[in-house]
């Protein structure tokens, strides 16, 4: 069969609708290498190229987040139109397969690795079920890795993404990860590891590390660590905020080429993050962690959520001095959002506070509940002047003004996020 891959696109109404230094999602690549060798592969990323245009593809397939499920829907309905054969897999359709099917003709919920290939099977033999539904999850060490010739000749910032480990220890009441993953943290064979860095990119180049949590098992992050420092790369990813208490494990990650990881300190107010089950942080440790990560060359950008039940309209004013007096090396400052599956929409929900369902407003940049303690409007207002104000070219050079080895990284991200951000709202 022929086999058109799409991953749609970001609407203006989001910040990643403007980010210039575009990247794939690695999941399409990965089922593009569990596909069998006699099937034909193409592949569209609609953030770059049109993906409205008719094809000669026997079969449509197309990776669903929640933001996006508005445009994917759309793109399944145009070519369901057409006489394709479509399959929706990711993360929405498994929490949403009634309303997906709408647009499908079949699904592929939860782990695609595992029923994406009984799909293609029916699909050959024209006997194409509604739902291939991942019972179990996969075996650590039959993870595929992805494959990148799909994503050949596409014009991407850069392709240099590995995944170490799947899932993360923690069970924060808002993320969607452990709600996928039931909680379990999986680790990849370190060979498999080292035959990906063989090939991923060229010496001194960046690359991302795409794990949810790359310190979710200390002794396998110390022996990656040591695999990492055989390469010269120069990566980033995620990590929680505990490792920068683990002074072993901190240099080595330091030693091993990392210049930047997306920590998560979420909230100032201890009543949110119990409320959240955010148990690994501390706030009065925040600073201090900053400063650790900075003394080994590490750059942080941080992530805050907006709109707890605890934050009042003094939370901008405040998450902002924190960002300044800290020094820190980048910002996401996102508004709470429930996405289906997540135990905080089920509380929302219960509570009756869910205000909308259009599923595009789902980007974190957006208000889809009843904040407690501040208006829809207060909220909103305090999230765009934190961004911009965070972004401005004087507060910048004041977050970034001792430079370190992450500053090739941070410096650019900074600029990048401040243009994206300017157009953004002027696009309201």
């Amino acid at each position: 069969m022929k086999i058109l891959m799409i991953s749609p696109g970001w609407s203006k109404s989001s910040i990643w609708g403007h980010i210039w230094f575009k990247f794939p999602v690695i999941s399409l690549p990965t089922l593009a290498a569990i596909t069998p060798d006699h099937h034909e592969i193409r592949y569209v990323d609609d953030n770059i190229e049109p993906a409205l245009i008719a094809a000669d593809e026997d079969l449509v397939a197309l990776t669903v987040m929640t933001p996006l499920a508005p445009r994917a829907y759309a793109i399944a309905d145009f070519f369901r139109s057409h006489g394709k054969k479509v399959i929706l897999g990711g993360v929405h359709p498994t929490f949403c397969p009634e309303e997906a099917l709408q647009h499908a003709d079949a699904l592929v919920v939860g782990e695609g690795e595992l029923s994406w290939p009984l799909a293609l099977q029916d699909a050959e033999q024209g006997k194409l079920k509604t739902i291939y539904r991942a019972e179990n999850l996969i075996e650590s060490q039959k993870i595929p890795p992805p494959d990148r010739t799909i994503l050949q000749n596409k014009k991407y910032f850069f392709t240099n993404l590995i995944q170490t480990t799947r899932g993360c220890p923690f069970d924060c009441e808002f993320c969607s990860v452990t709600s996928l993953y039931g909680g379990t943290y999986r680790v990849r064979p370190l060979e498999h590891i080292r035959q990906e860095l063989d090939i991923i990119g060229k010496p001194g180049s960046f690359i991302f590390i795409v794990d949810d949590n790359i310190v979710g098992q200390s002794r396998y992050s110390q022996e990656l660590f040591t695999v990492l420092k055989d390469y010269r790369y120069k990566w980033l990813s995620h990590a929680s905020i505990n490792l920068a208490f683990n002074d072993k494990l901190l240099r080595a990650a330091a030693d091993s080429g990392c210049y930047g990881l997306f920590v998560g300190f979420e909230s100032l107010n201890k009543d949110n993050l119990n409320l959240m089950g955010k148990k690994v942080n501390r706030i009065e440790y925040y600073q201090e962690a900053i400063a650790r990560f900075h003394q080994v060359g590490i750059g942080v950008l941080g992530s805050f959520v907006l709109g707890y039940d605890h934050d009042q309209t003094g939370v901008f004013e405040e998450i902002f001095s924190f960002t300044v007096k800290t020094k820190l090396d980048g910002g996401l400052f996102t508004i709470l959002t429930p996405y289906p599956g997540t135990k905080v929409r089920r509380r929302l929900e219960k509570q009756g506070r869910i205000i909308s369902n259009d599923w595009s407003l789902y980007d974190m940049e957006h208000i889809v509940f009843r904040p407690t303690n501040m208006t829809v409007e207060q909220l909103y207002s305090g999230f765009k002047e934190l961004t911009l104000s965070f972004h401005t070219v004087p507060t910048i050079l004041k977050r970034l003004f001792m430079p370190t080895r992450s500053f090739q990284f941070f410096a650019p991200a900074n600029f990048g996020f401040r243009n994206a951000w300017k157009k953004r709202f002027k696009n309201e």
